[in-house]
């Protein structure tokens, strides 16, 4: 009832009655009244005026269902959702979850990890208070082999969202699925899968991203965070739910032919690389060349000097500008 009262509040942005409350949830006056109390009792400030009802005035920057609920419009992501005050690892969580036979687009998020992963095993500073940890639990029915084009999907997704959170076209994509912000790295995805022989049992993608951080060690020089870049802070709950939203759309278009084809102009259009000199760095085989976008498989174009365009597959293949991160 909490979750649903305060989505109420939220959805109409100004006094509702306590009668219309209990009309629309088919409950009495007192259940509304305690859901009520108990959001103001998780921080919520919601004023109260006799023959007007309840008003939402401020809320806390929380990862909690209820807060996460209120902001959220999608069909199915997300809409399974658990989260921790504190866990390892939401991608551990979430593996966990599709053990049990959570649902298609479950979603797990946690104010704290301490056990959280980056590219190549790298750990992923998580302290509280600051960013997003979230991990997707999908059941797609495509081959195993396409499944690491997912990555880039939720790349996008999180470039837009933070785009449409911040309301321009600030953030783009360091090539594969780094989000930047300024030439500095805001997001990052993990994504991990089951499978057996031509079958996926779950895959889980996991991204982690840097929204109120104000200052970062030494060694990560190349992150930054929305709050750097625009100088306030912002509700990481809304910043979720566009998430959702925008993977959700894209998502569906992958499904339809499971590559990146329906979705490649989004993609180069948020692509900090294109048109931009790359140095690519292949174990035992590095060179420079101008990077051109990506294909249909989500590999990126790079021309070289002599004319020759590789096509560079993530893997153990990173890239990086010439004169710096990107």
């Amino acid at each position: 009832m909490k979750d649903e009262v305060l989505a109420a509040l939220r959805e109409r942005g100004g006094y509702v009655s306590g009668q219309e409350l209990c009309d629309r949830f088919s409950v009495s006056r007192t259940a509304i009244w305690k859901a009520v109390s108990k959001l103001k009792e998780e921080g919520y400030e919601i004023d109260s005026v006799p023959n007007r009802g309840y008003c939402l005035l401020t809320s806390p920057d929380a990862m909690t269902e209820a807060e996460i609920r209120s902001y959220l419009h999608t069909e199915k992501m997300g809409k399974s959702l658990v989260c921790f005050a504190d866990t390892d690892s939401t991608n551990i969580q979430a593996k966990l979850l599709a053990e049990q036979n959570a649902p298609d687009g479950t979603l797990v998020c946690s104010d704290q990890q301490t056990k959280g992963r980056g590219r190549r095993g790298r750990a992923w500073d998580s302290p509280p208070g600051e960013a997003i940890y979230m991990s997707l639990l999908l059941r797609p029915d495509i081959h195993p082999e396409h499944a690491s084009m997912l990555t880039l999907v939720m790349g996008m997704a999180v470039a837009d969202a933070i785009n449409e959170l911040m309301g321009g076209e600030s953030a783009g994509i360091k090539w594969p699925n780094d989000v930047v912000l300024k030439g500095k790295k805001v997001s990052g995805t993990l994504t991990e899968m089951s499978t057996e022989m031509d079958c996926i049992h779950y895959v889980v993608i996991g991204t982690g991203i840097n929204v109120n951080t104000q200052k970062f060690p030494k060694e990560l020089d190349q992150a930054t965070s929305l709050r750097l870049a625009a100088g306030h802070n912002f509700r990481r709950a809304e910043l979720i739910a566009l998430c959702m939203k925008y993977f959700e759309k894209y998502y569906a278009l992958f499904e339809r032919t499971e590559d990146l084809s329906l979705l490649i102009d989004e993609y180069n259009r948020l692509l900090v690389n294109r048109n931009r000199e790359v140095r690519v760095l292949e174990p035992g085989n590095e060179y420079t060349g101008l990077a051109l976008g990506i294909n249909n498989q989500g590999e990126l174009l790079v021309r070289r000097e002599n004319g020759r365009v590789d096509e560079i597959y993530a893997g153990e293949v990173s890239v990086r500008g010439v004169y710096g991160y990107v």
